[in-house]
């Protein structure tokens, strides 16, 4: 799209946003099941973008703005829309679009506490992408915002509406593993994380995940979702956390990690590890539940749950067999496997699909502003922890 046009699509920027209390007393909007809800989608890089298609196919919802301060981006969203979107290069102008009752956040780091609570003091609706806030006064700022409105808040921790994860969690719950012991969760891959940058002067604005000021790097962007998981499991906040990490293997600039290694304590002595890694991708995506019963192990798309029954019925047949074949027996212990099987949609498209069910029914998500507050704060506790060095202690971190 020739950006002269999507600038005069955009229009003037018009008055100042509403922030008193009438403009949220309006937000009801009484949708019922004929009801369009327009989005406006704010971010419009990787995800952003990402994310339209699915909007695109998800009945009652549909993209009317997009928004980038980046120009090329900003086309690149528009398009996904079939030209049909307006587009917006201030966020705030789309936000007193007042055809539109929605927005999706998928914007630097640390910018979503700002542009969140101005859509909140707008009246719109907010899908807002993980990790909710960065650092702990942005995080408990926007939890006060909401609480003080009547909006739909969703945080974007697309597992959390994973119909193979809402298993998964009842059968943890249950009983299943037994007592839990321990999380050992990674999210490995062999990619440098950086983008092409066309213009020196937007390094910082498309590889904001590489710097400090704007990102929470690995923890924030890939962790966060498995820290949410370990939380919603155990219902329970850290007691403490320590960790480690380091620039060494990409000698490019970057000033956040490209390997981090934290442990999270949690009461009743129950541990969760996190790990990630950017120079070997072996097993990606896992986590993996550690109990007396048994161990779960789950993927993105799949869960396998190995008992410890029948590890031992194995073992005992084994016992008096040398070095060489108890080897042999680990090997082929990997079969036993009990496979999980649920069927479900794109985590990500789910989560969307739950935001327009949630509007249109005015319930609170399950993925809400309380569970991704407390996935942001872990988040902010592991990165004092790795760069300060030191335990970090959860104290009065959680109270909201």
């Amino acid at each position: 799209m020739d950006r002269r046009k999507f600038l005069r699509q955009g229009g003037a920027a018009s008055a100042a946003l509403a922030t008193s209390t009438s403009v949220l007393a309006n937000v009801g909007f009484n949708f019922n099941s004929s009801k369009t809800i327009n989005i406006g989608v704010i971010g419009t890089g990787d995800r952003g973008s990402g994310l339209i298609p699915f909007i695109n196919e998800i009945e009652h919802l549909n993209v009317y703005a997009c928004c980038d301060v980046i120009p090329f981006r900003l086309e690149k969203g528009l398009a996904r829309t079939k030209g049909k979107a307006k587009g917006y290069i201030n966020y705030k102008d789309l936000l007193n679009d007042k055809a539109i009752d929605a927005v999706v956040i998928a914007t630097t780091f640390s910018e979503h506490s700002k542009i969140a609570m101005d859509a909140v003091d707008a009246g719109k609706h907010v899908y807002c992408e993980k990790t909710l806030a960065k650092g702990y006064q942005g995080i408990h700022d926007l939890v006060a915002k909401v609480k003080q409105s009547n909006i739909i808040f969703q945080t974007g921790h697309q597992y959390h509406s994973s119909r193979l994860y809402t298993h998964v969690v009842k059968l943890i719950k249950e009983g299943k593993v037994g007592n839990i012991s321990a999380f050992e969760c990674q999210w490995n891959r062999h990619s440098t994380w950086r983008r092409p940058v066309p213009d020196p002067s937007l390094e910082k604005a498309i590889n904001w995940r590489m710097y400090r000021e704007t990102s929470g790097g690995l923890i924030a962007e890939l962790c966060s979702h498995q820290i949410d998981f370990v939380n919603t499991v155990l219902e329970e906040n850290p007691l403490q956390v320590m960790g480690i990490g380091g620039i060494d293997y990409y000698k490019d600039g970057r000033e956040t990690f490209d390997n981090i290694h934290l442990i999270y304590t949690y009461p009743n002595g129950i541990e969760a590890k996190f790990s990630c890694i950017l120079n070997n991708a072996k097993d990606g995506y896992q986590i993996k539940v550690i109990g007396d019963k048994g161990t779960l192990i789950i993927t993105t798309s799949s869960a396998k749950f190995y008992p410890e029954s029948k590890k031992k019925a194995k073992a005992s047949k084994l016992q008096d067999v040398d070095g060489v074949s108890g080897a042999t027996w680990q090997a082929d212990d990997k079969g036993y496997g009990e496979p999980i099987n649920i069927s479900h949609q794109n985590p990500s498209k789910q989560a969307l699909t739950d935001f327009r069910n949630s509007i249109l029914d005015n319930k609170e998500p399950v993925s809400n502003i309380i569970t991704g507050s407390k996935a942001a704060i872990c988040v902010q506790m592991g990165l004092d922890a790795m760069y300060n060095n030191e335990i970090v202690l959860s104290d009065s971190k959680f109270e909201m």
